[in-house]
């Protein structure tokens, strides 16, 4: 058998988008995990802080990858005070979608399993400091714009 036998006879390698270095890193120095959007997401859930990064194809969002070098920073500053999780590729959108994450990439803070907060986007050193430091002392509450009942008004009514 030649070589191009042998390789049509293969089944077509399963293609998934390549894992950038730098994720990767996260998981295997820092004990971050891999999270998808499931209901029971006992990482997620679990008591204390947890920073979920959400971090976007690098190819359209490059921040992300300059995020995922300055989240390891965060977590030893901030004594490591919180987990972290990283969405899996094909469950960012949904997990965007679940916390309202609009940009990319996106730190969506939350205290067992309950939303705290968002940091978007590529910040300064400083204004991380001081971001996740108020973020940390912030309550759970609820993810902006989810769950606000709209009422329709009266037909016929008016806005003045």
């Amino acid at each position: 058998m030649t070589t191009d036998t042998l390789m049509l006879q293969m089944p077509a390698p399963h293609t998934v988008p390549a894992t950038p270095p730098l994720m990767q890193r996260l998981v295997a120095e820092f004990g971050a995990a891999w999270v998808r959007d499931t209901p029971d997401q006992p990482f997620l859930a679990a008591q204390g802080d947890c920073v979920l990064f959400i971090a976007g194809d690098p190819v359209r969002f490059p921040e992300c990858l300059d995020v995922a070098v300055v989240l390891p920073e965060l977590h030893r500053a901030f004594e490591r005070s919180f987990r972290i999780a990283i969405a899996e590729r094909d469950c960012e959108d949904a997990l965007a979608r679940r916390y309202a994450a609009t940009r990319r990439p996106a730190l969506v803070f939350l205290r067992g399993g309950q939303y705290v907060a968002t940091v978007s986007g590529m910040l300064d050193w400083d204004d991380y400091l001081r971001e996740v430091a108020r973020v940390l002392l912030l309550p759970v509450s609820r993810v902006p714009g989810i769950g606000i009942p709209l009422v329709a008004a009266a037909s016929g009514a008016a806005c003045h």
